[in-house]
């Protein structure tokens, strides 16, 4: 018997039947929540009133008014997911307050009790500190569908949200509560959700930029501190020092991949942008320290060494004098006057056109640093260390994270552009045509490669004359360029690294090292010794994985490579793709891939001396790598992290992790916690026996599960059948990004990117991503292997973290797909064959991967493990649902309409809308 995963619609359902939303789920904040959203309706446009209740038939409302009724549909979807934030974190809290904070999973208190309780010693925790590196790393590709200006509003509301949980409030406060909430729902109403036009890169970093101001300057330093006390609590006979090993980097203008508006000229913009950001609020923070440290050298003797400290400070503004007079006797705020006269300098020099002030400014943030460690010791040395430690200590702590550039910006190109680039490079050396070159796998290649890269740049051998490239490769070049550059202007942290996407050969990698040396990134006159900037190579597609171990071998093993890890910090990053490989082989084979990549990975990098860190190219949907974060870095192979973690938080991820600052400092504390505990615990998990029985029985169901989806994607008429059977072409109309849909403009399957491949298939409700070929595979695997083998299934269900989070995230995605809504997506391609080969493909794998899944968990419906899970998707698919049959209609009028005015006026706006509902909906655009 093929179990049903979830109700589907009867027969009698009408296409455009309103879906039911009540205001009694037993939330409180739910209710508030619907009955305002109820009331400006009733305000506003009264009739939509029953198409939240669902009572209104929506084919009989006029186009304003469906697109209205589709936007109301997704204002709720936001509504409801801050509702059930609010409700995490009062669950959290409560849980902290009733147990204990050890009892809270993902903080630091709940994985040092247990390292504690399994009798790690003190020195392991301080070596862990000392190698400890965590970045999430911002992306705008899948860009959140939300505005800043929404977040802004929507920011507002769960702030409100949370007053209304005090009990000090009188009922006519509270009143004025629940009003402002109302006000801010009206707001949204009547902002425009969709962009009207398409997003430029500066606006993407804008949007990153407001998380960090809304949340992240002030919270991260906090989550520091709390690591800090909480050692000292179970470790109370040890000193820790804690340094500053959690940060953030960004692609936001510094991935050019694919994306023609990324140029060198709006990096340098993105990276005056980002260090105006981090130095304006250390100016805020300033200024108040300024007014709160108004010490008197009457109430509080000052010590020698900092009256020496703010002498020179003094003597160094320019305007001693008149900073002495305007605070007479008053040490401390004529300290911060200096270092805030400095700061405005620097912010001036920084702005998009520069102005130069006269005095001092700081050339990089260890200098900052420097002042405020002085000052620091001042307040020490007056006996006044609790104001040194709480007030002054903070500030100093955030500027060591963010220092003069917010976050570390990464560049991104793919080995194309990088490639085309060399060949010009190699033509102008040899006086020849770039399609003269020798071929890029060849040993003439290497050959030349290796020579330049040995010829040290002296006087009489000047660099080559760029001007004499194309404007492509100019500008490829010039990005290079802007590291040297910009890391003496404004900060030496302010890149990350360069990641080179499509990396194929040790070639590529040893080109990208080239250009750097072209543009000037060696740390040596002579470009022979050491580059500044680390070259990580990405490796996306299955057959690129597992190319990855014997390509780093080679790499590592190259002198001018060693120098440079050993200098950017005694590590190789590597990074690897959860879209790519998804999409090249199936859920399945991509993590298992991604798994034994990482395992042999870091076993070459054991034996060449040189540690590898993993940066994860994680996406938010489960088909591109999102899983939940304890999760996800528990599964990753015993040793493979060891306190370096890199993730890509992509898109709407990024709003879900950080708009609000009690989530944002729980979410930060669990990727922290998580990688202590893998760093601490994953070897002394699993057996080594049972490992390598469990690998082989992975490594079966992988191959098995590769087959089927390369079945399906082969199939002559699948292109046929995804471009009419969902929004793809349309997903486009949609301005959620400044990239384009597809890498150089071509129109193929295999060249369009993983992210509109996901968002598509989870449009028409398939959502093949995250399942297709996992039944077969299981199957297969049982009936190969028999009684043994199920046994053996059961067992790595329950002991391997790689099957369970497969199988689980599977389980939850199953419980998203909707066959009876697939098939009238189906109804869209005019190709029957094409409909009648696809379609039964999918709709048998989906009854064989739902009852197998069920058989290797034991379970009696699917995620019933998940009963949280489930109760926020029943609240969600009602509506969805309503909104995917209103889509098919939708797409069915606007393919066929002929009128032009009529289809971009009347159709495509609710289009549109009824993407963005179904993508607030899921919480996952791409």
């Amino acid at each position: 018997m093929t179990p049903v995963p979830h109700a589907v619609p009867s027969e009698n359902d009408t296409i455009f039947a309103a879906p039911v939303i009540t205001g009694t789920s037993g939330d409180e904040a739910t209710d508030i929540l619907f009955q305002s959203l109820i009331d400006v309706c009733r305000r506003h446009q009264p009739e939509l009133e029953r198409v939240l209740r669902g009572e209104a038939n929506i084919s009989e409302l006029t186009p304003e008014l469906m697109a209205r009724a589709l936007q109301v549909q997704g204002i709720w979807f936001q509504l409801l997911s801050i509702a059930e934030e609010n409700t995490a974190m009062r669950r959290r809290r409560h849980t902290e307050s009733t147990r204990g904070r050890a009892e809270v999973k993902g903080t630091f208190a709940n994985v040092l009790a247990q390292a504690v309780e399994a009798g790690i010693p003190a020195h392991e925790l301080h070596a862990l500190l000392k190698e400890l590196r965590i970045r999430p790393t911002l992306t705008a590709h899948p860009t959140e569908a939300k505005r800043v200006t929404m977040l802004e509003k929507l920011r507002r509301i769960y702030l409100v949200l949370r007053e209304l949980e005090l009990p000090r409030w009188t009922e006519r406060e509270r009143n004025a509560l629940v009003a402002d909430l109302r006000d801010q729902i009206e707001l949204i109403w009547m902002t425009g959700e969709l962009q009207l036009e398409k997003t430029t890169v500066v606006r993407e970093v804008s949007w990153g930029l407001h998380f960090f101001d809304e949340s992240l300057f002030e919270t991260l330093p906090e989550v520091l501190y709390s690591l800090e006390e909480t050692l000292a609590e179970y470790y109370p006979d040890e000193r820790f020092e804690v340094p500053a090993f959690f940060q953030f980097g960004s692609w936001i203008g510094g991935d050019r991949d694919g994306n023609p508006f990324v140029t060198s000229a709006v990096t340098r913009t993105t990276l005056k942008r980002n260090a105006r950001a981090s130095m304006r609020r250390y100016r805020t923070r300033l200024m108040d320290l300024g007014r709160r440290l108004s010490i008197t050298e009457r109430a509080l003797p000052t010590s020698e060494g900092f009256k020496a400290e703010l002498a020179e400070r003094l003597a160094a503004s320019g305007d001693g004098d008149a900073i002495a007079g305007r605070n007479p006797g008053e040490p401390y705020r004529q300290f911060l006057t200096c270092v805030l006269g400095k700061l405005d300098a620097t912010i001036e020099r920084n702005k998009e056109e520069p102005v130069v002030l006269p005095g001092p400014f700081y050339t990089n943030a260890d200098d900052l640093i420097d002042d405020l460690k002085a000052l620091e010791r001042g307040l020490d040395g007056a006996g006044c260390r609790s104001l040194a430690v709480n007030m002054v200590r903070p500030v100093r702590r955030m500027v060591e994270i963010f220092r003069f550039s917010t976050v570390r910006l990464d560049l991104r190109e793919n080995s194309t552009r990088t490639t085309n680039t060399l060949r010009e490079m190699w033509a102008l050396s040899n006086d020849a045509k770039p399609d003269d070159a020798p071929d890029v796998a060849s040993r003439a290649w290497r050959d030349w490669l290796s020579s330049e890269l040995a010829t040290p740049r002296t006087p009489t051998l000047p660099p080559r004359n760029l001007k004499e490239l194309s404007e492509d490769a100019q500008e490829t070049i010039a990005t290079f360029a802007l590291v040297a550059e910009m890391r003496a202007q404004i900060d030496r942290e302010a890149f990350g690294a360069f990641i080179l996407s499509m990396t194929r050969s040790v070639n590529d990698i040893l080109g990208a090292y080239l250009l750097a040396k072209e543009a000037g990134c060696f740390l040596d006159g002579a470009g022979v010794e050491i580059c500044q900037l680390p070259i990580v190579p990405l490796f996306e597609t299955i057959e690129d994985l597992r190319e990855g171990p014997a390509i780093m071998r080679e790499l590592l093993a190259i002198p001018v490579v060693r120098r440079s890890t050993r200098w950017q910090g005694e590590v190789q990053e590597v990074m690897i793709g959860y879209s790519d490989s998804n999409k090249d082989g199936g859920y399945f084979a991509s993590n298992w891939e991604l798994y034994k990549a990482q395992a042999k990975l870091t076993e070459v990098g054991r034996q060449a001396g040189v540690p590898i860190a993993f940066f994860h190219g994680r996406g938010g949907s489960v088909s591109r790598g999102g899983a939940p974060t304890a999760r996800a870095i528990a599964a990753q192979p015993p040793g493979s992290i060891r306190g370096r973690y890199r993730v890509t938080d992509q898109g709407e991820i990024v709003s879900f992790k950080y708009s609000n600052r009690g989530t944002a400092a729980y979410q930060m504390e669990l990727t922290a916690s998580s990688v202590f505990e893998h760093a601490l615990m994953s070897e002394r998990e699993t057996p080594r026996s049972s490992r390598n029985e469990f690998d082989d029985a992975l490594e079966a169901l992988s191959g098995a599960s590769r087959a089927t989806y390369g079945q399906l994607i082969s199939n002559e008429h699948l292109v046929t059948y995804f471009q009419h059977a969902s929004p793809l072409e349309e997903l486009s109309l949609l301005n959620i990004g400044s990239r384009p849909a597809r890498r150089f403009g071509a129109r193929s399957l295999s060249d369009l990117r993983a992210i509109p491949w996901v968002f598509a298939w989870a449009q028409n409700r398939h959502i093949i991503t995250g399942w297709y070929g996992i039944g077969s595979a299981l199957k297969n695997f049982i009936e190969v292997r028999g009684e043994v083998g199920e046994a053996l299934l059961r067992r790595m269900f329950e002991e391997s973290k790689v099957l369970r989070l497969v199988l689980d995230e599977v389980e939850k995605t199953l419980r998203m797909v909707d066959l009876s809504i697939a098939r009238e997506y189906a109804t869209l391609c005019p190709d029957q064959t094409a409909v009648d080969t696809i379609f039964p493909m999918i709709e048998a794998e989906y009854a064989l991967t739902c009852e197998m899944a069920l058989r290797a968990s034991r379970g009696k419906e699917i995620a019933e493990r998940y009963p949280a899970f489930r109760e926020r998707l029943a609240q969600r698919l009602p509506v969805i649902n309503q909104v995917s049959r209103e889509q098919v209609e939708l797409l069915r009028r606007f393919r066929a309409e002929t009128d032009e005015a009529r289809r971009e006026d009347d159709i495509k706006p609710p289009l549109l809308l009824s993407i963005n509902c179904i993508a607030n909906g899921f919480g996952a655009t791409g």
